[in-house]
């Protein structure tokens, strides 16, 4: 049992808005934590970490950088990217178009051999005008401490 002010600090710790957190996640203080995301058994999240919105962070994962929206996020020591959380994202109804784009984007991010600054330039000059994928590049820009990719 906990007394209403343990329960009020707890409350403004950190936010997590329809986020389902298995079992055995623990979530650092002041994290952010956007709509719809999945925190599997057994992650870490670190203080002041974000976790953007509709990513889903796999099992047993250390999450000691902001996590970008719309990922599907694993640690393996380190952790890594390694796609668009495809299936979460078809489920919430995102158009294919959509989900191919953030796709495209996270190939730039993860696995073209760029730094941030230039993965980012390429996913402006190649998949300007989708809102998702411009969410992600301000969410980059955001970060303070850097994102996992």
């Amino acid at each position: 049992e906990h007394t209403a002010d343990e329960v009020r600090d707890l409350a403004t710790a950190f936010r997590i808005p329809n986020a389902p957190v298995a079992n055995g996640a623990t979530i650092g203080g002041h994290a952010t934590v956007g709509d719809w995301v999945v925190i599997a058994a057994l992650s870490g999240v670190h203080q002041f970490c974000r976790i953007g919105k509709h990513a889903m962070i796999g099992a047993a994962s250390a999450v000691t950088q902001d996590v970008l929206p719309y990922s599907m996020t694993v640690s393996d020591r380190p952790i890594r990217v390694f796609g668009a959380n495809k299936t979460g994202l078809e489920r919430r109804g995102f158009a294919p178009a959509t989900i191919d784009a953030l796709q495209k984007a996270f190939r730039l991010l993860s696995h073209a051999g760029l730094n941030t600054s230039q993965a980012v330039a390429r996913i402006r000059a190649e998949l300007s005008g989708c809102p998702e994928v411009e969410e992600i590049l301000a969410f980059i820009e955001a970060s303070e401490r850097g994102v996992i990719k």
